[in-house]
């Protein structure tokens, strides 16, 4: 499979756009080659459709949804398009498309849980000629599992360091890998990377994110906030547990700054924000064995966030997953990708002691691209 082409998109909680990857990999030598990169927007229409569904989920018709899953489709079609326009490559060199689809539902812990991503990839075949499979989460979750996250198991393929350490993927929610030499991998979601901070960012200056975490340096903590906010169930919640936006998002800030009577500086609960993302996730990492911490996501291009979180670790040192040879940014578009080869492969994979999984399985649907 090392000569085998796969594309991987990811469009994650943050609901910031796609991000597009061309890749290769060498099952023997477990060898990633990043080929070509394309990062697309959501169009201001569709961005506001996604968090529409998100927010009113129950109320959402069925027409609605459908409407919102092909326009997903078209959106991941043209990053497919223009990520073979920049490496010069055609459809018929590609193996498969590897598309997460945007989530806009995940309830892991209700009588009967269930994950909904959109993005139709049946129709995301046709409109790019090529093989896709999606769908990646519901496999886990029928035998059991939370369907999330799925990143440790791309971790625990990827990385294999002679020394403790700690995967943290930082997007809209975080989660974390732990991967000690000959011993079984952990990892679940910590709670919010940069979800909150980029929501608050968008109604308090109308920009998307943070840049590099100026906005949040700016502010102080507010420790009385902070604490508040620090006891959410969902932190002392054991693993195996994931999370998204039905649980952290405006309603949940509004609500507890309500309770508090706090009423601050925007700056300020921008640096609250952005340091109980640092605190979970270095919790987090304390909690395990690591004696290095690797951050990928968006969230490892925020400079406040990074500062924090290396100052709650002391000796552990915090580093990109750069330094491993996988850029920050494209990490999670790449475990996609792979995903889609085993699927392909019809290799079963998963790891029950991060998900709850029964067993691991064969996760993702194929879509056979139809020659026209």
């Amino acid at each position: 499979m090392a000569d085998k082409l796969f594309i991987g998109l990811m469009s994650g909680t943050s609901v910031d756009g796609i991000d597009a990857v061309l890749v290769s990999f060498d099952e023997q030598t477990h060898r990633v080659t990043l080929a070509g990169t394309h990062e697309a927007e959501f169009p201001n229409t569709i961005r506001a459709m996604i968090l529409h569904a998100i927010a009113h989920y129950d109320h959402c018709t069925s027409a609605q949804l459908e409407e919102l899953d092909l326009a997903l489709a078209e959106c991941y079609a043209d990053a497919v398009h223009a990520l073979l326009q920049n490496t010069s490559m055609g459809a018929a060199s590609i193996t498969a498309i590897g598309c997460h689809g945007q989530t806009i539902q995940h309830q892991p812990d209700i009588p009967q849980p269930f994950t909904h991503q959109l993005g139709n990839g049946k129709y995301l075949a046709q409109l790019t000629g090529i093989d896709t499979v999606n769908d990646f989460r519901s496999a886990d979750m029928a035998l059991g599992g939370q369907g999330a996250p799925l990143a440790p198991i791309f971790h625990h393929w990827a990385f294999d360091e002679d020394v403790p350490i700690a995967i943290v993927n930082i997007g809209g929610i975080a989660n974390i890998t732990e991967l000690l030499p000959d011993a079984e991998v952990r990892g679940y979601d910590t709670g919010p990377g940069n979800i909150l901070m980029d929501t608050w960012c968008q109604q308090q200056l109308n920009e998307r994110f943070d840049h590099d975490g100026r906005w949040s340096a700016s502010g102080v903590v507010n420790q009385e906030l902070l604490l508040a906010m620090l006891q959410e169930p969902y932190f002392a919640q054991p693993a195996p547990k994931s999370t998204g936006r039905e649980l952290f998002n405006s309603s949940w800030l509004n609500r507890i700054q309500e309770s508090t009577g706090i009423n601050e500086a925007p700056e300020n609960i921008q640096t609250t924000l952005t340091e109980l993302t640092a605190q979970t996730i270095a919790n987090a990492i304390r909690s395990m064995s690591a004696e290095r911490a690797y951050i990928c996501g968006g969230g490892a291009l925020n400079g406040d966030l990074m500062k924090r979180l290396q100052g709650h670790m002391g000796a552990t040192q915090v580093l990109s997953t750069a330094k491993l040879g996988i850029p920050p940014e494209w990490l999670e578009a790449i475990a996609f990708a792979w995903f889609a080869s085993a699927r392909i492969r019809g290799q079963a994979v998963g790891i029950p002691a991060v998900t709850g999984a029964s067993e691991p399985a064969l996760l993702g649907v194929i879509h056979k691209a139809v020659a026209i």
